[in-house]
């Protein structure tokens, strides 16, 4: 498919502080990945990542604000969580004390809003910031990890993990009836995969730093009870639900065929304005490209899906779907030491 690709640019006269900080985070954690492969890509990185961060730290806006065009399709709800992701990152790429302080001190109180559970997505960080930071706590040397702060977000994180677990006092009753943690009609398969992808990883640092249960008021739950309920989720994604249809596009002999997505429907070899696409989008035939890997959105509450590519609360895939289907899996199959994990 040939076409325009416009750009829209954030910059010191609109900012975009989420957009800024979300980036410097992902640009953080690849410099880890390429760290012992490829240290002058890392470094380079690395470089980009602190000068996305000071830039969303320095010019404070959402971009939303920004561009109000965005806001009637993905309208932020605030950028603190973004800044604290993108400083746990940056502390974890570099050690430098600066980043550690930003998330204890003053910006942490602003923002972490510790104790109260909150689901991971691509609105709100502040779940992953507590999963994350709970790794410095658990691994960290003595001088940080006792840190008190660092306290709080452990104790956050594990309040997530408590309204995870079916069985929790303190379980979430937002279920469909079949055991999927169920959000919104839109995209509903966002927070049970970031979700069960949290439950993971809290698992590995629990696994790796023996630490044998968490407290789920007065119960107590060990890693292989976050791992079940991972696997429930990742389960039903790929086909263990009502429909016996997996979500996950080109896995399994029954997923959808009508996917809401320009790359799907529009034939390689055609030639296409911005506004152009209409014409497939209304045409009855399955798409043309399979788009392997992508995940849709997923059921309503009572279970029931509709395969049609108007139906884009259904049937739009998205990349924060995917990639965090991606970690949940990978997860799932590794046993790598999350201890080692990020030297």
């Amino acid at each position: 498919m040939t076409g325009e690709r416009p750009l829209t640019q954030l910059n010191t006269s609109a900012p975009g502080t989420e957009v800024a900080a979300e980036t410097a985070a992902a640009m953080a954690a690849a410099s880890l990945v390429f760290k012992s492969t490829d240290s002058e890509y890392s470094s380079l990185l690395l470089k980009h990542s602190k000068q996305l961060f000071t830039f969303a730290d320095k010019y404070r806006k959402s971009y939303s604000v920004s561009i109000p065009d965005v806001q009637n399709f993905y309208n932020s709800t605030g950028y603190g969580d973004e800044l604290l992701w993108a400083a746990s990152w940056l502390y974890h790429a570099t050690g430098e004390r600066s980043y550690f302080e930003y998330v204890t001190g003053k910006n942490g109180e602003d923002f972490a809003n510790w104790g109260s559970p909150t689901w991971f997505s691509w609105d709100n960080k502040l779940a992953g910031t507590q999963v994350l930071l709970s790794r410095v706590n658990f691994f960290g040397s003595k001088d940080v990890s006792s840190s008190n702060v660092l306290q709080k977000y452990r104790k956050s994180a594990e309040a997530v993990m408590c309204g995870l677990l079916p069985k929790s006092p303190t379980a979430t009753t937002s279920r469909t009836d079949n055991g999927l943690i169920w959000i919104s009609d839109w995209n509903a398969l966002q927070h049970p995969v970031a979700s069960a992808f949290l439950a993971v990883v809290y698992s590995d640092y629990m696994l790796s730093s023996r630490t044998a249960k968490i407290s789920c008021d007065g119960n107590n739950y060990r890693p292989s009870d976050l791992r079940k309920f991972a696997l429930s989720q990742a389960d039903y994604v790929l086909g263990n639900n009502p429909l016996k249809m997996s979500y996950l596009v080109g896995y399994g002999d029954k997923y959808p065929q009508y996917v809401h997505h320009r790359g799907a429907s529009i034939p390689v070899d055609a030639t296409t304005g911005c506004r152009d696409g209409f014409r497939w989008l209304k045409s009855d035939k399955p798409n043309p490209n399979v788009a392997i890997g992508a995940l849709v959105g997923g059921p309503f509450r009572n279970e029931s899906f509709i395969d049609s590519r108007n139906n884009s609360m259904q049937t739009e895939p998205s990349t924060y779907n995917s990639a965090v289907i991606v970690g949940l899996l990978s997860g799932l199959v590794t046993t790598s030491s999350v201890a080692q994990s990020f030297t």
